[in-house]
């Protein structure tokens, strides 16, 4: 069957020619864990701005990755894997870490339903975070998290400087708080804020894009050798 395209011939073929690349290649091994924009790709990979270019419109024309604005910074913009493009492709690099920490704005929705849902996926301990906490946890993740079996009835929200401790990777999971993170080494998910679209349908999004994203960094995350 073809789903959405992804499973034709032609394709399958399209995805395998733009990634017989090493460049390209990295880029996607770097976008499996977590979103950037492409001044943070050049400067992680070490990649000229019009060579970068060049292989971005690659993996785009493929169906590879995709662009989307930031809800922080709108002059920026976030590049993101989509997955079904790749099915079958687990990260290539493994990081250690004690613990993993999530964090968004306000601690009330997306960190939150990321920490629990990691605690499905990994034995590594997992935390949830905010750059600037709400009150509360939002009711409207609660409810969903009821719907689909996670446990955050006894969720609080805290700060994330009263959260973090020496060693544990954070994964920034709203571009606002990653904005407000410079300098601190992190992954980001670029998850737009269900809050803010206030419906259903948009916080049933934000589960789905979260669980598929923690599915996917889960097996890349170990414990730190004994």
């Amino acid at each position: 069957m073809d789903v959405d395209g992804f499973g034709s011939l032609e394709a399958r073929a399209r995805v395998h020619a733009a990634l017989g690349d090493p460049g390209r290649l990295a880029i996607v091994d770097r976008l499996l864990m977590g979103d950037a924009s492409p001044g943070e790709l050049g400067q992680v990979l070490g990649m000229p701005t019009n060579l970068l270019a060049h292989h971005l419109k690659l993996l785009q024309e493929a169906g590879v990755v995709e662009r989307r604005r930031s809800e922080g910074d709108r002059r920026r913009t976030y590049l993101r894997l989509i997955p079904r493009s790749l099915s079958g492709l687990v990260p290539a690099t493994i990081r250690r870490a004690p613990r993993i920490v999530f964090v968004c704005t306000h601690n009330s929705a997306r960190s939150q339903l990321a920490a629990a849902l990691w605690g499905r996926a990994s034995a590594v301990p997992a935390a949830s975070a905010g750059t600037s906490p709400a009150p509360r946890v939002n009711p409207r993740v609660l409810a969903l998290a009821a719907r689909h079996d996670l446990d955050l009835a006894r969720a609080t929200t805290r700060h994330v400087d009263q959260t973090l401790r020496p060693g544990d990777l954070v994964v920034a999971v709203c571009d606002a708080a990653h904005e407000q993170l410079a300098g601190l080494d992190r992954l980001h998910w670029s998850i737009p804020d269900p809050v803010r679209a206030g419906s259903d349908e948009a916080f049933e999004q934000a589960y789905t894009d979260i669980a598929d994203r923690v599915q996917r960094l889960a097996p890349a995350i170990r414990p730190p050798k004994e």
